[in-house]
This record gives structure tokens, sequence and C-alpha cells, in this order.
């Protein structure tokens, strides 16, 4: 969320994934997805930086966070789904695991 003012000095929070466009008019209005318009006394170019420096916080903070706080799942680590194609089978032959570790061949299409 960013803080943004509104003309009567109160200040609210707004998410900025929520923004569809920004104009400067001369006021500042935000104007949502859901089509709502918010006008604001920071200026267009405040908004952006605002916008820029909350995604890059939030990407720092995903960068940072321990795997067991992210799901459980380490960095590049294989979901199990794809067997690695082993030494007796060449690489690229299609096969579906049916849960139970053993890959399947998968049947052509019938035309």
């Amino acid at each position: 969320m960013i803080v943004v003012t509104r003309l009567n000095d109160s200040q609210f929070a707004v998410n900025p994934d929520l923004i569809e466009r920004i104009h400067e008019t001369p006021d500042t209005t935000l104007v949502m997805v859901d089509g709502a318009k918010y006008i604001v006394t920071e200026p267009l170019t405040e908004v952006i930086d605002l916008i820029a420096a909350h995604r890059a916080r939030i990407i720092s903070l995903a960068r940072h966070l321990p795997a067991e706080q992210a799901g459980g799942l380490a960095p590049h680590r294989s979901l199990g789904l794809v067997r690695e194609p082993g030494a007796d089978e060449p690489a690229g032959t299609p096969h579906h695991s049916d849960g139970g570790g053993t890959p399947v061949q998968l049947r052509p299409r019938n035309a």
C-alpha cells in the first residue's frame, strides 16, 4: 500500500496494483480499475515514485524471505512433476506420472 493525501489533508492508503491510470489536470487524480477516482495532493511524479518504491520493497522482501516462510519451497527446487531423463531413455521422451512415481508413455491422439 502507498499512503497519499486527500485535498482535506487526510491521508489514506491505496493498493497501487489497483491503479489503472493517473491524471494531473491540474489536481492529481488516481483512477482505479473499478472506476473509483481519488484526488490527491501529491504531484504525478511523486505518486509514480511511491509506486516504484513500493514495488522495489516487495521484490526486496521476497528475495530475502527465508524458504520456510515462502511456503516451504526452496528456490530452484524441483517440484517432482517431471522426471529428469535417465541414461536408459533418450532426452525428450514424453511421459506422465500417475502419482506412483512410474512414468507412463503418452498415447498419440486419434486423428
